[in-house]
């Protein structure tokens, strides 16, 4: 029997695993993939608090898994594929665990385009994470599509292989910062094409290229390229909760503002929960929050 399930070890299951194991919770994080989650698909982060330079992402998840183990509190590599509200029971694809409250924090995964080719060339030319894939592309050319900081900042990165990067995006300006669209002005590698959007990724054994549709008329055209790399927005890793708590219409968890679900003792933080910014330092306070609130349930302290 442990005091508290954590599902999921990205930045929002690690903190919350960070002030349980401070609280003297025993305490359980599982996770299916590598512990770090979502933000291993970035090389760097730059605007974490208290760091006036960039940290190298590897760097942080190493850390933070550190400050957790050494608070005693247990990391294992397991899928969940259902829980018990009701009798707080976590089923994964290994065994049932037993548990006083469960946090929820189990993520996001990057959204797919949905259009001809995508599937069939993923792993040929099409990719989800330049972090992981970028090297393939040395001396190439390459096209990122979406609009946002992730954009903005992995085409930052795949400069520094690709022979040329182009942003393909449906509006005519990027959502991403000023300071990082103002890095990407600044970069000779990086091209853009907005207000278009893409209809199909071309090729046969490999990827060839990018048909686009200007955004305001029936104009098609193709832009050549070796690899393809998708941003645009995550959708939550929430399927093994439907209808065992309340979700909104995209899936994300609705939580009041201390993390509670609509199930007493279900918590919920990180980019799975709904909420306005999706950051690595608002899915750490998240973490914080949901633990403090979890150890009240559990101790029969929360008013």
């Amino acid at each position: 029997m442990y005091d508290l399930i954590i599902i999921g070890a990205g930045p929002a299951g690690l903190s919350a695993g960070l002030y349980a194991g401070r609280a003297r919770l025993k305490t359980l994080i599982l996770e299916k993939m590598a512990v770090g989650g979502r933000i291993l698909l970035t090389s760097l982060i730059e605007n974490f608090p208290g760091t006036p330079t960039r940290i190298n992402t590897e760097d942080l998840v190493k850390n933070m898994e550190a400050q957790v183990k050494g608070l005693e509190v247990r990391i294992s590599q397991e899928n969940v594929l259902e829980i018990d509200c009701k009798q707080k029971l976590v089923k994964t694809n290994i065994e049932t665990h037993f548990t006083k409250s469960i946090i929820v924090a189990s993520g996001a995964r990057p959204r797919k385009l949905g259009v001809p080719g995508e599937e069939r060339l993923l792993g040929k030319g099409v990719s989800y994470c330049a972090t992981c894939d970028a090297p393939f592309f040395k001396d190439k050319n390459v096209v990122i599509i979406g609009g946002g900081n992730a954009v903005a900042e992995e085409a930052v990165y795949l400069s520094r292989f690709a022979q040329s990067v182009t942003i393909i995006h449906r509006r005519d300006t990027l959502r991403a910062s000023e300071v990082l669209q103002e890095r990407l002005k600044n970069n000779y590698r990086v091209k853009f094409s907005l207000s278009k959007v893409a209809q199909e990724i071309i090729g046969s054994a490999k990827v060839e290229g990018v048909k686009v549709k200007e955004a305001n008329s029936e104009k098609t055209q193709v832009i050549p390229c070796d690899g393809v790399f998708i941003y645009i927005g995550y959708d939550p890793e929430t399927d093994f909760l439907r209808e065992k708590i309340k979700l909104d219409e995209s899936g994300f968890i609705i939580t009041d503002e201390d993390m509670h679900t609509s199930e007493p003792g279900i918590l919920a933080c990180g980019d799975c929960r709904k909420k306005s910014l999706y950051q690595v330092v608002t899915a750490c306070a998240d973490g914080a929050i949901a633990a403090e609130f979890a150890y009240k349930y559990i101790s029969g302290t929360a008013k």
